[in-house]
This record gives structure tokens, C-alpha cells and sequence, in this order.
């Protein structure tokens, strides 16, 4: 597998723009937080988007507490993020919007 190129600034700012509007740019990661009604339902959540990772061989960071999930994605081989990243974001949304 080949590994990917950084996205520039300009890239990631585009590409930000286009994902849900709670994600951030922070430390060279992007970065989401979603809050969720219980437990279960951020579980529920995590464990869908778990199969997309693994799908893609790609894994977010991620730290769950209750109804809430933080997530920081970024690529490690190359310590950027990645368009790799950026197709985790979508199928992350995605699956938000399917939680709810």
C-alpha cells in the first residue's frame, strides 16, 4: 500500500469546508466532538464507524465518555492529514447522521 501525501493547507481548508461544520483543524488533526443522547448511542455510533476503519486499514484516534465521543484523525504514517482523513470524516458524518 502506498502511503499518501500530505494535503497542503489550502487542500485541508478546502476540504474542511465541505464536512460537517463541528469539525476543526487543531494541532494538525482534524478534530470532532459529537454528543449523543446515552451511551448506547454513541457506542452504536462508534462501532459503525469502527468497520469503516478497519475497511480502509485506517483508525481514528478517539476516546468515548458516556454520550461523548472526541475523535482526531490524522494520517500517522506521515504525521499530516491525508485524504485518507478526509474520506474517514465523510463516513463519520454519515454515520452520525444515521445515530441520531
Amino acid at each position: 500500500m502506498t502511503r499518501p501525501d500530505k494535503l497542503s493547507p489550502t487542500e485541508v481548508a478546502e476540504a474542511v469546508a465541505l464536512l460537517h461544520v463541528d469539525w476543526e483543524v487543531i494541532d494538525g488533526r482534524l478534530r470532532r466532538q459529537l454528543v449523543f443522547s446515552d451511551f448506547v448511542e454513541a457506542f452504536s455510533f462508534m462501532s459503525a464507524v469502527a468497520l469503516h476503519a478497519e475497511a480502509a486499514d485506517h483508525h481514528p484516534n478517539w476516546s468515548n465518555v458516556y454520550n461523548r465521543v472526541d475523535i482526531d484523525l490524522f494520517t500517522h504514517d506521515v504525521d499530516a492529514i491525508t485524504s485518507l482523513d478526509l474520506e474517514l470524516a465523510v463516513k463519520i458524518d454519515a454515520a452520525a447522521s444515521r445515530a441520531r
